[in-house]
């Protein structure tokens, strides 16, 4: 008897949707803007552009701030601390500064900016730990010791 597992990603994650099979950045992205389509499909296009990678799957993941759905950018800025790509960082801070932002997604932008280890973010980070918004603070301080931790990572050679 065979169990359906869900299929772990090279990110070593159980994704809540598989990744769609297209492959052109500008489809995904229509897709994944789209305000009509199923979130499952605009899902599958945002693991598939992040299993893409590189700039232009980090700018069409970025359309998507726009979204409505506080659980896409949530997800959005999850995937996006995944890739490591440094592009996605003025996005992330950018998520982080907004206020009005759902408090979910900034909480995912300021862990994804720790995750993806570039000090230009240091002194947002450091700004918002002392946040009024408990999760949002204790998001930074976390996102701090991570990014230092990836950062000295790449600059270890001996491992």
């Amino acid at each position: 008897m065979t169990e359906d597992i869900p299929e772990r990603s090279e990110f070593d994650s159980v994704d809540p949707a598989p990744p769609s099979s297209e492959r052109s950045v500008a489809d995904l992205r229509t897709v994944l803007c789209d305000e009509q389509e199923k979130m499952f499909q605009r899902m599958r296009a945002l693991f598939a552009l992040r299993n893409i990678g590189g700039k232009d799957s980090v700018d069409a993941l970025a359309a998507a701030y726009d979204s409505k759905s506080a659980l896409l950018k949530h997800e959005i800025a999850y995937v996006m601390g995944q890739m490591q790509d440094p592009h996605a960082v003025p996005h992330l801070i950018e998520r982080l500064e907004d206020g009005e932002e759902d408090v979910m997604v900034r909480h995912e932008a300021a862990e994804a900016l720790g995750a993806i280890g570039d000090r230009t973010a240091l002194d947002v980070l450091e700004r918002f730990v002392d946040d009024d918004e408990v999760v949002i603070a204790e998001s930074c301080e976390v996102a701090l010791d991570l990014l230092e931790w990836v950062a000295s990572k790449r600059l270890d050679y001996s491992e």
